[in-house]
């Protein structure tokens, strides 16, 4: 994916109704937060950030340009008004280039798992992994082919191929994806039902002997 290149201004003001100015402009406030505690408080164009953001993840890393001034940076949180869709306001986190980072990876899962075709369930219980690298080794996604996987069989984070470069952070036990056999869990209801019956029978098999027994005497 090409970089992608976001300009904006430095924006002096702040408070509700300069935002609400700007977003009658067509533009969006944001704040660019600095490693070091600094933020630079900016508006971006509405429509070019909407457009940018297109198809990037959380550990997409953008250039942000605040007067020229180029920031390498993640889109840490985008707020949009619930009923428009509208962005109302971003943040930015800055990346040093020669500083190592943590981030959350998303995964994609790739096929169509051959246990699936014989009647299994998928479950795709992990959605992304954390990581440890510097910014130019960090991946935007990490592709998973879960097309090999066979009834009661599962891909553990363990089990995904990383560079050299990038450290993995999350615990190599999670589970990725899994495929389950529906028939067996279907064919043991019948048989739990089965031994419940068996077991309330006995009880009252117990007490049916019980006159017998006493007529006897």
């Amino acid at each position: 994916m090409a970089q992608v290149i976001l300009n904006a201004r430095n924006r002096e003001l702040r408070g509700s109704a300069v935002a609400r100015r700007l977003r009658r402009a067509g533009r969006v406030p944001g704040v660019l937060y600095g490693r070091s505690g600094k933020a630079i408080n900016l508006d971006l164009d509405a429509q070019e950030f909407a457009g940018g953001i297109k198809g990037i993840s959380e550990s997409t890393i953008v250039t942000v340009t605040v007067d020229g001034a180029p920031y390498d940076a993640f889109v840490k949180d985008t707020q949009r008004n619930i009923v428009s869709g509208a962005i109302l306001h971003v943040d930015f986190y800055e990346v040093e280039k020669d500083r190592i980072l943590r981030a959350h990876v998303p995964l994609i899962l790739k096929g169509n798992p051959a246990g699936v075709r014989e009647g299994g369930i998928l479950e795709t219980p992990l959605h992304d992994i954390e990581v440890e690298c510097l910014p130019r080794d960090l991946p935007e996604r990490i592709e998973v082919d879960i097309s090999g996987l066979a009834v009661n069989q599962s891909i553990h984070v363990r089990d995904i191929a990383l560079a050299d470069a990038v450290k993995l952070i999350s615990s190599g036990d999670q589970v990725v994806a899994l495929v389950k056999y529906a028939k067996e869990e279907a064919a043991a209801a019948p048989v739990e039902e089965e031994a419940a019956a068996a077991a309330g029978a006995a009880p009252a098999a117990e007490a049916a002997a019980a006159p017998e027994a006493k007529d006897k005497k």
